[in-house]
């Protein structure tokens, strides 16, 4: 009986485990919150939301852009204009990311807290 109880634990640990990787690999990473920011803010074009993180280059945004997109958190809209234009934009999904961001939030500034406080 403790033996099948036991299984039954870990195999709920491991879900959960599958669940908290899933999230981290989808949101983690330095770049990803920043893009998914500077497009929320209004940066909708490549070079904007370059412009918006000076410090990241143009293959790494390209990638995270990819990324992004294939995890349904932004669009790619494709402008048939002469050049042709890209925008991106957040998706309703990305939007449920809020809830997972504001604990990360607090959980980051009272872990600075500790850090300092050492």
């Amino acid at each position: 009986m403790k033996d099948k109880r036991n299984i039954k634990e870990n195999e709920r640990f491991r879900v959960k485990i599958r669940a908290i990787q899933d999230t981290m690999f989808v949101l983690g990473g330095k770049w990803r919150l920043p893009v998914i920011l500077s497009i929320y803010s209004g940066n909708k074009r490549f070079n904007d939301i370059a412009a918006s993180i000076p410090e990241m280059t143009n293959r790494v945004l390209s990638k995270e852009l990819k990324h992004l997109e294939e995890n349904r958190l932004i669009n790619r809209t494709i402008i048939p204009d002469y050049p042709v234009r890209i925008e991106y934009t957040i998706t309703p999904y990305c939007l449920s990311t809020q809830s997972v961001a504001e604990p990360m939030e607090k959980w980051g500034k009272n872990h600075i807290k500790m850090l300092k406080s050492q």
